[in-house]
Formats: structure tokens, C-alpha cells, sequence
């Protein structure tokens, strides 16, 4: 994981002039065009050769330059007045983080940055704060889980914890701060550390509120609260892949039994976030103690089953068959510990989904990196290190061409290197001092 010296503040100019407001909002479309459009460019001339003679080599220094003026120009409009320019200078970076890796880029200009989002969650709507949350998360990813991204994590939770804890902030912001404090503690924190425990308390008390009370009645939910809790509780998941043992048995304990209730929520997309923690939770009950059994396991597979094969009509049809794959994988697990493997190629490279931890790690970053995982997955080394994948492969033309790996070449190196990652977890999970 790449750990750097702590960066310096940027020089960005002043933002942009009043009288510019409107011509600024209106190219900035056009700017995260050109940005990607650069990359891009930048990117085939570094990894392909070109066959003959007489082809033009493009300056690759030039078309860098060109680009991170662009960037320097959006996060100069994250200091406009107007707070159209301010979210099309948002939305601009989130497009550029996720799709390409900038660590040295971003390291200079980090704390520049990260001001500038403060600022956004502090005083913007809620668009505007939805939006910075998520570049937020960006940022900790490109800066690779070092020093720098625990920095920022450290000075932007509170203002993320206080707008998820606030019930009359947008639904939106809410949802995108739950998602940001999950992944940006996963990067950012120690396993097994203060702020581990502190962010998945907090999570907690937000999807636990969907929990049946006393008389076993799952409560109504508002408007818009099925998606604060599928997000909170994804976010939680998440960070329990990092738990020591001793932790995980009692989150078993505690939460297990109330997450199957909640299989009879109304919303769809909640059902499915808590079939696969209940999934994620037995795998890792089951890694921790071989004996291990989910109380009422009768009762859980009768439920599973009845929402694999649900076919109610009053259901969307896209939402029905959804619900129907999911709990088919959920219930086999359950039953057989069958889990169906998953090939994520890129490259000359694939990464293997080969179990629900992994699933919902590779989730996670897929939500956030949208199309762009690939490229993290090839060229990030904090992705290539969660995954097991070793430094980034530095091939010419020629190379690819003469080094055909076979698939079950590949497929046994990447079990592998999972194999003893997961090994090396269960140790450190069972020699680790117990901090909780």
C-alpha cells in the first residue's frame, strides 16, 4: 500500500469570478470530458506498443500536465459561490477518481481537497453533500489506506457522523455519509482498532432501528428509510470482515436471530442486504468454529426458500427475479455451504469471488468505482493488495502476446494467493491482543 510523506497544501488559485459563475457551470461538462478523454489517451500510449514505423509517439508528459490543470480547475470551482458549479465540480472529480488512479496527483493536493469537501458537508445542500461524501470515499481510496487517507478520515468523521445521525438532513446525504464512514474506516483503520468499534456502534444504531420490537413486529418504515438501513448495514458488514474473533462471536450472537426477522421487510432491496449478511455472518462464524449452527436453521431455510421462489405478484418482476437468484445463493450456503464462484477479469488478470466476504468487499468497491474497479483492480495498489494480486503487471505488447496464461493456471494462482491471505487473517484473528 502506497504510504507517502503527508502532502503538502496545494496552490490553488482563488474560485472563480461572479461573472463567471454561469460560463463556469456550463463547460464543466465539458472539463470532466476532457479529463477522462486524456486519460484515456495517456493510458492506451502507456500500455500498448504500436507495430510499424512512422507513428507518432503522443507526449505523455504534455497530456499529464493538460489533465491535472483540468483537475486543479475543479477543485477550484469546489470554492465557487454557485452551488450548481460547486456540485458539477463534484460530480467532475467523482467521474476522475473512479476511473483512473492518481495517487501522485493527489497527494500534493490532499489537503486542498479535503477542505473543500468539509465545506461542502458543512454548509451544501443535500446533493451537494451526498456528492462530496462520495468523493470523499474516492479520495481515501486513491491516497491507498495510508497515512494521508487516515488523516482525512480522522478530521471529516465527525461532520459525516453528524449528518447520518440527523434526522432532518436529506435522505440522500444520509445514505452516502453511512456508505462513506464504512468504506473509509475499511481503508483508513487498523483491524481491530478504537475507530473499528466506534463506526460500527454507530452504524448499527441506524439499521437496528429496523429491527422488531418486543412483540415481534417489525415497525413501519418512513419514507426513504429502507435505503438509509440497506446502506448503514452493507456499510457494517463490511467493516465486520475486519473483526477479531471474540467480536464476531458476539455480533453473532446479538445480531444474527434479529436479521432474520427482518428477511420480512417490505423493501427489496433491504430483504437482499440482509440475506447476504446473514450469509457473510455464517461464513464467518463457520471460519471461526467448524461446529458452528445458526439457532432456528429450520425456520431460516423455510424463509429462504419461500423468498427464492416468491412469486408475487404485487412485486416488480425485475425486483421478483432479483430476490429469487440471491436467496437461491443464500439458501445453498446455508444448506451445503455451496457458494457459486464468480471470475472478475481485467487485463491479463482475473480476481475470483470465490465467498461472501469477498463478495461483499468486491461490492463495496464496485458501488463506489462504478465502471472503474477494473482499472483500480490492474493499476491500485491498495485494491491489489486487499485481493491478494501482488504489485501492478508492467507488460508491453509483446509480452501479452507471448504470455498466454491458461485458465486454470490463473485460476489456481488467485485461489491461492486468497487461500493464504484467509489463512494469514484467522491467525492474525486468533493471536491478535483482543482491543474490544
Amino acid at each position: 500500500m502506497p504510504r507517502s510523506k503527508k502532502g503538502k497544501r496545494g496552490s490553488s488559485k482563488p474560485g472563480v469570478k461572479n461573472g463567471m459563475k454561469g460560463e463556469s457551470a456550463a463547460s464543466d461538462e465539458e472539463l470532466t470530458s476532457d479529463i477522462l478523454s486524456h486519460y484515456s489517451s495517456a493510458s492506451e500510449t502507456a500500455s500498448v506498443l504500436e507495430e510499424g514505423t512512422g507513428g507518432e509517439q503522443v507526449d505523455e508528459q504534455t497530456v499529464q500536465e493538460e489533465t491535472e490543470d483540468k483537475l486543479k480547475q475543479c477543485i477550484d470551482n469546489l470554492m465557487d459561490r454557485s452551488a450548481k458549479t460547486r456540485l458539477a465540480a463534484l460530480e467532475s472529480l467523482q467521474q476522475a477518481f473512479s476511473s483512473r488512479v492518481l495517487y501522485d496527483f493527489l497527494t500534493g493536493q490532499r489537503l486542498t481537497v479535503c477542505d473543500c469537501l468539509e465545506r461542502s458537508l458543512k454548509k451544501g445542500g443535500g446533493a451537494e453533500q451526498a456528492a462530496a461524501a462520495t468523493v470523499f470515499t474516492l479520495l481515501c481510496i486513491q491516497l491507498g489506506g495510508g497515512d494521508e487517507a487516515e488523516e482525512g478520515f480522522k478530521s471529516l468523521c465527525p461532520v459525516l457522523t453528524s449528518i447520518l445521525n440527523d434526522n432532518s438532513a436529506n435522505i440522500a446525504a444520509r445514505q452516502s455519509c453511512a456508505m462513506t464512514l464504512g468504506m473509509c474506516c475499511y481503508v483508513s483503520t487498523a483491524e481491530g482498532g478504537e475507530d473499528l468499534v466506534k463506526i460500527l456502534a454507530l452504524l448499527e444504531s441506524v439499521f437496528t432501528s429496523s429491527y422488531p420490537n418486543r412483540e415481534g413486529t417489525l415497525p413501519s418504515p418512513k419514507p426513504g428509510m429502507p435505503g438509509l438501513h440497506t446502506a448503514a448495514l452493507q456499510a457494517w458488514s463490511l467493516l465486520v470482515t475486519l473483526c477479531p474473533a471474540s467480536k464476531l462471536t458476539e455480533l453473532l450472537e446479538l445480531h444474527l436471530p434479529k436479521l432474520q426477522a427482518c428477511l420480512q421487510s417490505s423493501d427489496v432491496n433491504y430483504r437482499i442486504a440482509v440475506g447476504e449478511t446473514i450469509a457473510l455472518l455464517v461464513e464467518l462464524g463457520r471460519d471461526i468454529d467448524e461446529e458452528f449452527e445458526v439457532e432456528d436453521s429450520e425456520g431460516l431455510c423455510e424463509c429462504l426458500k419461500s423468498l427464492a421462489t416468491d412469486g408475487n405478484k404485487h412485486r416488480a418482476k425485475n425486483d421478483r427475479r432479483k430476490q429469487r437468484s440471491i436467496f437461491r445463493e443464500v439458501l445453498h450456503y446455508i444448506e451445503n455451504e455451496d457458494f457459486t464462484e464468480e471470475r472478475i477479469r481485467f487485463g491479463m488478470e482475473s480476481v475470483y469471488i470465490d465467498g461472501w466476504m469477498r463478495k461483499r468487499i468486491y461490492d463495496a468497491f464496485k458501488e463506489i468505482l462504478e465502471s472503474g474497479v477494473r482499472h483500480h483492480l490492474q493499476y491500485n495498489q491498495l485494491l491489489r493488495d486487499i485481493f491478494g494480486l501482488g504489485p501492478p503487471l508492467i507488460l508491453d505488447a509483446a509480452t501479452i502476446k507471448g504470455n498466454k496464461i491458461s485458465r486454470v493456471e490463473k485460476h489456481l494462482f488467485n485461489s491461492a494467493a486468497f487461500k493464504a491471505r484467509t489463512k494469514l487473517r484467522n491467525k492474525v484473528r486468533d493471536k491478535r491482543a483482543d482491543v474490544m
